[in-house]
């Protein structure tokens, strides 16, 4: 097996290498002095198996762009297989044509990542599960609940022993989520009914599920804006929640987030590695980054050895 880490998340890449014990593979990965990418691999990966690790978030053009000539360059390379393993797949949100003439983007990077020569994808928590059809290729799409759920358990069941713990989706779209993490958790299920008047803005509308007395924990797939998050919080606390915190597992966290999340009700907000974090969320006062190293590495190694991955989800 080969490791190759392009440069939108080389810590990740180092931590699942750290994790498998495999060195990640010799490669240049750089600009051209007009910013055209170029890509060379520094050691014999003939007939190897080889997993490129690399997030296409911001710059999202950028790193797919760099994804695809690393591709290109293992195919010419005589890889045996190679697989593209994108913790956070950029370009996910838009699935389907929300008004006339619009693109279906998701299947359009789809079909990229397999012209380029990808013979399998493993990425994490697709924001819509139908996305896994786009590609005509092998795609696994890991769930984050192995890495969630012990640690909601750990921070937040024991600080609020005797507490009932509620678990929240701040939209319909994330009902089936949030009710597996709540399954898990053996904890109540609330809905956030919400109107999205335009891109980025939400305003909620209404809170399905009973929240008083209750530690409430948000469960999403991306924060980007956090407007959806932080109006979330505001309306559980209106409704009698002692506590919010909130779990998500793609901390795109764009423009202003870290501050509007900063000034929230929101206790705490919990993100995993999948992107890399900027010093914004690094200093943060109440935002927190799980690794997702042990999931991805261990799933790596499943996946090169042909062995079973659900069994991890189990």
């Amino acid at each position: 097996m080969k490791i190759i880490s392009c440069n939108s998340n080389r810590p990740l890449a180092e931590a699942i290498s750290a994790y498998l014990n495999v060195p990640l593979c010799k490669a240049s990965i750089r600009r051209f002095s007009d910013m055209e990418v170029f890509v060379e691999i520094l050691e014999n990966i003939r007939g190897e198996d080889v997993f490129v690790v690399q997030s296409t978030s911001y710059p999202a053009n950028d790193n797919l762009m760099e994804l695809l000539v690393t591709i290109d360059a293992l195919k010419r390379a005589s890889a045996r297989r190679i697989t593209a393993v994108l913790p956070y797949f950029g370009y996910a949100r838009q699935d389907r044509k929300t008004g006339p003439r619009t693109p279906i983007s998701a299947k359009l990077v789809a079909n990229l990542i397999t012209s380029a020569g990808a013979d399998r994808v493993l990425t994490m928590e697709l924001h819509a599960g139908q996305i896994q059809g786009f590609f005509d290729i092998p795609l696994d799409n890991l769930i984050v609940a192995p890495v969630f759920v012990p640690d909601i358990e750990e921070n937040i069941k024991k600080k609020h022993k005797g507490k009932e713990l509620c678990m929240v989706s701040p939209d319909v779209g994330g009902v089936v989520r949030t009710r597996a993490l709540a399954k898990r958790l053996d904890a109540d299920l609330a809905i956030i009914d919400k109107r999205r008047e335009q891109a980025g803005v939400s305003e909620v509308m209404n809170v399905i599920g009973d929240v008083e007395g209750k530690v409430c924990v948000l469960i999403d797939d991306i924060v980007d804006s956090g407007g959806t998050l932080c109006n979330a919080a505001g309306a559980l606390r209106e409704k009698g929640a002692v506590d919010v915190y909130s779990y998500v597992v793609h901390g795109v966290l764009s423009g202003g987030a870290v501050a509007r999340i900063s000034s929230s009700p929101i206790t705490e907000l919990v993100i995993t590695d999948s992107i890399a974090a900027t010093e914004a969320v690094r200093v943060s006062r109440n935002i927190r980054q799980l690794s997702v190293a042990p999931l991805v590495g261990e799933t790596i190694q499943r996946i090169s050895e042909e062995r079973s991955v659900s069994v991890l989800f189990k």
